[in-house]
């Protein structure tokens, strides 16, 4: 099925899509191969520092194009779109090669969901070169996700594209619509993703992500300040979840944003935005 970009968001603020559409003009798309992976992303802003944005699941370097408009004059940002990499390692090497390649050395990181545990696996494996970190929306190392997704979890390599694209738009649209206050930029950008941006194999790849064990970072030993980011009605990262996190990493401070759903950087973004400037403007 081919669905045009005007008719996925036909129902959103025109200012919300003229921005999204000018974000995407404005910045185009860099790659990078490594481990004989293509890995696309953007870079940006001006800055002695550098912020790295880590999406989730569903999201794309471009997701974040609200904070990074809004940050772009202050600091120096590179926003990645992960390819059909199967483990947290590979996903580490692909972004520590193109911050090689890009000249970083030190980084504050700003992950959601997926990108949230990836951040904590950063912080553990690579703590040298970050400043400040950013956990949002997201869980610690966990057998629950990969229990409760087992059968399905199993099945995925086997579903034609189309039945996983298909069983995706119906969570947006019956779980992640509503808890967003019924954002239609929000509900357009993923409907987007599932429309031909984001691959069958991106998405299997993705969940082998989620569910890639690892020894959490001692956060007090390592003296990065850290940052949780929690919705209280998150429809994707349940209470028990959200507990454990915090439980994970006590010296971190806490944030919690209410009925804003899992994506409030998109469907609430000013507010998100501050809260990213508070923490970072912070560094010393």
């Amino acid at each position: 099925m081919t669905i045009t970009f005007d008719q996925l968001y036909a129902r959103a603020d025109s200012k919300a899509v003229e921005s999204l559409k000018a974000f995407r003009q404005n910045n185009p798309l860099k790659h990078a191969t490594i481990d004989g992976v293509d890995w696309s992303y953007i870079t940006l802003g001006s800055g002695a520092k550098t912020i790295v944005f880590l999406h989730g699941m569903t999201g794309a370097y471009d997701i974040w194009w609200q904070q990074i408009d809004a940050l772009k004059n202050r600091y120096r940002i590179i926003s990645v779109t992960y390819p059909a990499v199967h483990n947290l390692e590979g996903l580490c090497r692909g972004v520590i090669g193109i911050l090689q390649r890009e000249h970083v050395e030190k980084f504050n990181v700003v992950g959601t969901s997926l990108g949230g545990y990836f951040t904590q696996y950063l912080v553990a494996e690579h703590h040298d070169l970050i400043n400040r970190a950013v956990f949002a929306n997201t869980f610690p190392p966990n057998d629950l996700i990969a229990k409760k997704n087992k059968r399905l979890g199993a099945l995925l390599p086997f579903l034609p594209e189309s039945m996983v694209m298909s069983t995706l738009r119906k969570s947006f649209s019956q779980s992640i619509y509503p808890t967003s206050g019924n954002s239609e930029i929000l509900l357009a950008f993923l409907m987007e993703q599932s429309y031909g941006l984001m691959s069958k194999a991106q998405f299997i790849a993705r969940y082998h992500c989620v569910i890639d064990k690892f020894a959490a970072p001692d956060l007090k030993s390592l003296i990065i300040p850290v940052l949780i980011i929690e919705a209280d009605n998150d429809p994707l990262v349940e209470e028990t979840l959200r507990t454990q996190l915090k439980a994970t990493y006590p010296s971190a401070k806490v944030q919690t944003l209410h009925g804003v759903g899992h994506f409030s950087y998109v469907n609430d973004p000013q507010p998100y935005t501050r809260i990213l400037e508070e923490f970072l403007s912070n560094e010393q």
